[in-house]
């Protein structure tokens, strides 16, 4: 089985970053078929454009534009790409980086699909900093990674612990149908809770509020938007569940801490 180093890809690389130990990569997918490999060191992929099917030795998953997966070091899996353009940024850690962030380097293992939309915007601000490449962009992307990889590892530790049902039912309402403008009511007689209990609850298991998690889920969409060219910034803030522009720029700026054409013009670089 293949071992793939620091900065290998299948594909046409089209930009490699060094940034101190860490390694990054935009990648264009140009394989329709690649065997069972794995890499040297752990690893996001988040998926730009294009979908990708993804295997392992447990499941098989199509990953479409905006997904995100986490690979841990040495972890076997295969890859199938429809036809059709697919593009991914890939951020690649060493083992000894995460004890240099303090960081321990086995809290999340195996291969894990990513569904934690404000995780997935931490990659997307990542992104964005390797297309500034300012001076002050290293220390952003290792900050950022450090912050995203902790969130990950917390919920990675919530997940091995005793979670009540409602949990994982309200997560499939919330991520199949972002833009039902739910109510606290209906979102709670859908679990079967009481609302005081989901609103006061909520936090403990999404390390946010019912509100801001909703709000990440939308601003993600958003951003998986970004990279299709002819939609305007008022289609994509319709078409994610915004009233109007004004609207979707404040929720996107609490967010993203950047106006949406500005993060879009980086993003589009």
């Amino acid at each position: 089985m293949q071992q793939l180093g620091a900065g290998q890809f299948f594909g046409q690389t089209n930009r490699l970053l060094r940034v101190g130990e860490l390694t990054l990569t935009d990648t264009e997918y140009t394989h329709e078929r690649v065997d069972w490999h794995y890499h040297e060191n752990a690893y996001f992929t988040l998926i730009l454009a294009g979908q990708v099917l993804e295997g392992d030795a447990r499941q098989q998953q199509l990953c479409t534009a905006g997904s995100l997966l986490y690979h841990h070091w040495q972890e076997a899996h295969y890859n199938r790409k429809p036809p059709g353009y697919t593009r991914g940024f890939h951020i690649e850690a060493p083992p000894g980086w995460f004890a240099s962030v303090g960081l321990v380097s086995h809290a999340v293992q195996g291969s894990v699909r990513v569904l934690d939309p404000a995780v997935k915007n931490t990659v997307y601000q990542i992104f964005k900093e390797t297309q500034l490449n300012d001076p002050s962009s290293a220390l952003a992307i290792e900050s950022l990674l450090a912050a995203g990889l902790q969130r990950l590892a917390q919920g990675a530790a919530q997940a091995a612990a005793a979670v009540p049902r409602w949990v994982g039912r309200v997560r499939e309402l919330l991520h199949d149908a972002p833009l039902v403008p739910w109510t606290l009511l209906a979102l709670a007689q859908q679990v079967g809770i009481h609302p005081a209990h989901l609103s006061r609850s909520f936090p403990l298991y999404f390390s946010a509020t019912l509100g801001q998690y909703v709000r990440h889920l939308r601003v993600q969409q958003a951003l998986t938007l970004f990279f299709e060219p002819d939609l305007s910034l008022l289609d994509i803030a319709l078409a994610c569940g915004f009233f109007d522009q004004s609207h979707f720029i404040r929720c996107f700026k609490a967010v993203m801490h950047e106006r949406p054409a500005r993060c879009r013009q980086l993003l589009l670089r």
